[in-house]
């Protein structure tokens, strides 16, 4: 799987970008870096698995004693900003160390904002790349390129085979099938229906991203400390 590290160096701000959570008009982004996550490192392995309600991937060690649930979806991007800045850095780290789990539930709301089915599409290619057990780099590889996907005609079959062959092993006849013939269309409907149902309040979903700690939706400033790396590791050594 992925060796995760923590980034250095200099790191320079372009301004707070003018972005609120998806779906929810509460959620602001962090000021955006010009800096992109280093080259990725294949070489541990985590455990991968779909729950028993048949849209949560886990990724992580069963017994850890924090469960980070993330709901979040391929074309938005404040997720995109969680995914490449140190809060996702240090989740990623914590769960490589078993010290965390974390469980996903993939929204694909953004279809509907924008049009399209994006979301749809690359939500059924990370659940094929589960079924390889490299749903994690493929999950990093996606995030890393939405903003190019969104400039170049968004997440098409073409784009998420292409990015697929970024991560070693992933591509094969099994892979690819899924991807063009949208195999696991039943799970991305499931999935869209579980973050529907994340929230009694926002029939609409929770908003994208919403980071569940032990059951605890963090909302306000702890959610603000999802993008910061110290912030948020105190909030997973949470016992």
């Amino acid at each position: 799987m992925v060796r995760y590290a923590r980034r250095t160096g200099v790191v320079v701000v372009t301004g707070a970008l003018l972005l609120v959570g998806c779906g929810r008009a509460d959620r602001a982004a962090p000021a955006r870096a010009e800096e992109l996550p280093p080259p990725y490192v294949f070489d541990d392995d985590l455990p991968e698995s779909l729950g028993a309600d048949g849209t949560t991937i886990t990724v992580g060690d069963s017994g850890a004693p924090v469960t980070v649930r993330v709901y979040e979806d391929p074309r938005c991007p404040v997720v995109e900003e969680f995914e490449q800045g140190d809060g996702a850095e240090v989740l990623r780290s914590r769960t490589r160390e078993r010290r965390v789990k974390t469980e996903y539930t993939l929204a694909s709301s953004r279809d509907d904002s924008l049009g399209g089915d994006g979301s749809k599409r690359a939500v059924n290619a990370l659940r094929a790349a589960l079924d390889a057990n490299l749903f994690t780099e493929y999950h990093e590889v996606l995030f890393r390129h939405r903003a190019q996907a969104e400039a170049s005609g968004g997440y098409t079959t073409k784009y998420l085979l292409e990015l697929a062959g970024q991560v070693p092993g992933l591509r094969s006849e099994k892979f690819d099938a899924a991807v063009v013939a949208m195999s696991h269309r039943d799970f991305v409907v499931r999935s869209q229906a579980a973050y529907e149902a994340a929230d009694a309040d926002e029939p609409r979903g929770p908003g994208t991203p919403t980071v569940v700690v032990n059951g605890q939706q963090l909302e306000g400033k702890r959610h603000d400390a999802i993008f910061d790396w110290d912030q948020f590791d105190r909030i997973l050594a949470w016992r």
